[in-house]
């Protein structure tokens, strides 16, 4: 067995658990605490991992200094939600230490998850055990203790997975709200999926397999390309040059092919050199083409060559990064939202940009931070409209040098609220004051179906049942859409509530909302009640009462 982990064992093992995960999402999915259709954490990790993955894979070198800085600013990029973000904080630790070595033994690795769980802790204001802090923690005791007893990996992974497999069991007696809700921390779950691939990868021979279940699992890629502007450095090597190596010398071999990725390394960065006997493709950053072309001259024939000047390519970028920072106005905002119709309410309270995402679909912090780099201002207000996106919006600003201002919005009538509150003409400081006072004088309540039978906040759900959920609990159950959201706004209403509006859903009509406003508007005549086309997924109804 494994005595140690060199790059290109890394790299396996990371595949393994990115088609591990992806296998595994829909059940992670079904952990959530509350039986309704938006569980996401098995789909949040997956993407923030298929993030890393991506990052991995793109890197030209399998040296670990390389491969772990990948690593982390993947994961980084492709934080979603709260269960992603801790995971990118797991990884980042780990990387931290990875990129240290040349090879990883059991000792190293351990090392490496107490820098994942240490780091992850960080990242949360108010840590909660029972959750996917706790497995990592617990597993990185473990795995120091596992290093002390087994130099070989298939003993320490062994000791290491088994405690995972137990900690998890015990979350339940560690955060109530699993317990009563009868699952294991869904975070948790998804951490020793991944470390369950790790492990398949590393015992795994077929190497090929793994990578081409993991090129299927990739996402489809948005083409559309957004430029940081401040992040334009100075060009070290000026020329990108790309050819390929035909029709081989009678005395090349595959040793020499090795031998000319080592000699770009040596006069560039960015090396690609992959091939056989019958076809070598390249691709090398460097300020000697000319020595590049040279040493393939030496193994074959030279086909297909493309050299591209750089330095004239970032004079181009910078002059337009000069235009783009000539910022139009003091500030601007950004919102996350489903559903054309809640989008179109944002855009009409003078949002500059809306990242399409919500309960089923947590962006990234690096969508986050994209939107953030479109306005045409220093000074962005960000609205997360959803409290498993707040981290995230947070992680934005760490890839953006504009200044994010997170207003912790948990819901759409809270985004909303804030927005009406924004002061073009007030200072930041006075805006953030005016946005947080009006989210918080908000109620919110939503309308949905439950998924599984269970019990929970006093209620028996079966499967088909409506539910209405205020302020992270069930209120409100029927059989009819109508009637739950009736009960709903019964009881988040009191004597000084005079504004009712709905949002209604995707499969809800115009005609059923109105009647629905009516009958609340019998049963609250002293209030105003209005009926707003939100098209979103998943919920009946979005409801704001202040």
């Amino acid at each position: 067995m494994e005595k140690s982990i060199n790059g290109a064992t890394l790299r396996r093992m990371i595949n393994a658990a990115n088609v591990y995960l992806e296998n595994n999402k829909k059940y992670i999915d079904s952990l959530n605490v509350y039986p309704v259709p938006d569980g996401d954490t098995g789909n949040n990790t997956s993407m923030t991992f298929k993030s890393a993955t991506k990052e991995v894979n793109d890197c030209p070198t399998n040296n670990l200094d390389s491969l772990g800085e990948a690593l982390g600013k993947g994961a980084l990029r492709g934080a979603r939600g709260n269960s992603g973000v801790i995971l990118s904080q797991i990884l980042r630790g780990m990387a931290n230490e990875i990129i240290k070595h040349t090879e990883i033994t059991t000792k190293i690795f351990a090392k490496a998850m107490r820098g994942g769980a240490e780091y992850a802790y960080k990242a949360v204001s108010i840590p909660k055990e029972g959750t996917i802090l706790t497995v990592i923690r617990v597993m990185a005791d473990s795995a120091e203790a596992a290093a002390k007893k087994h130099a070989d990996f298939e003993g320490f992974f062994d000791q290491v997975l088994k405690t995972g497999e137990e900690i998890l069991e015990q979350t339940p007696e560690l955060l109530p709200v699993l317990k009563q809700a009868g699952v294991v921390d869904a975070g948790g779950k998804a951490l020793l999926v991944i470390f369950t691939g790790f492990y398949k990868g590393l015992i795994t021979e077929d190497e090929e397999f793994i990578l081409k279940e993991a090129e299927e699992a990739k996402p489809i890629e948005d083409n559309s390309a957004i430029i940081n502007y401040e992040n334009l450095a100075d060009i070290e090597f000026a020329y990108c040059t790309e050819f390929m190596v035909i029709e081989m010398n009678k005395k090349t071999t595959e040793s020499d092919i090795d031998k000319l990725r080592e000699k770009l390394m040596a006069i560039g960065d960015s090396v690609i050199c992959i091939g056989d006997l019958s076809l070598v493709k390249v691709h090398v950053h460097t300020n000697e083409p000319n020595r590049a072309l040279g040493y393939a001259l030496e193994l074959g024939e030279i086909h297909n060559i493309k050299i591209e000047n750089m330095v004239q390519q970032n004079r181009e970028l910078k002059a337009a990064r000069a235009k783009a920072n000539q910022f139009t106005k003091p500030f601007g905002m950004v919102a996350i939202a489903t559903g054309e119709g809640i989008s179109a309410v944002f855009k009409d309270l003078g949002v500059d940009q809306i990242v399409e995402g919500g309960q089923t679909m947590n962006p990234s912090a690096d969508d986050i931070a994209k939107a953030v780099e479109k306005v045409p201002s220093d000074h962005v207000f960000v609205f997360p409209n959803n409290k498993n996106i707040i981290l995230a919006a947070e992680q934005a600003q760490n890839l953006t040098k504009r200044f994010i201002h997170v207003i912790p919005t948990v819901s759409i009538p809270e985004g909303v609220s804030a927005c009406l509150a924004f002061n073009m003409d007030g200072t930041v400081d006075e805006n953030i004051e005016a946005m947080n006072t009006a989210r918080s004088s908000v109620s919110s309540g939503a309308v949905t179906y439950a998924v599984r039978k269970t019990h929970i906040d006093g209620f028996d759900l079966s499967e088909g049942d409506i539910i209405g959920m205020s302020a992270g609990k069930i209120e409100a159950k029927d059989k009819l859409v109508g009637e739950a959201t009736i009960k709903l706004v019964e009881k988040m209403m009191n004597e000084d509530k005079v504004n009712i509006t709905l949002f209604y859903g995707e499969g809800v009509n115009e005609e059923d909302a109105n009647a629905l406003c009516e009958k609340l508007q019998e049963k609250y005549p002293d209030c105003e009640v209005s009926a707003i086309p939100g098209n979103q997924p998943v919920y009946y109804y979005l409801i704001s009462v202040e």
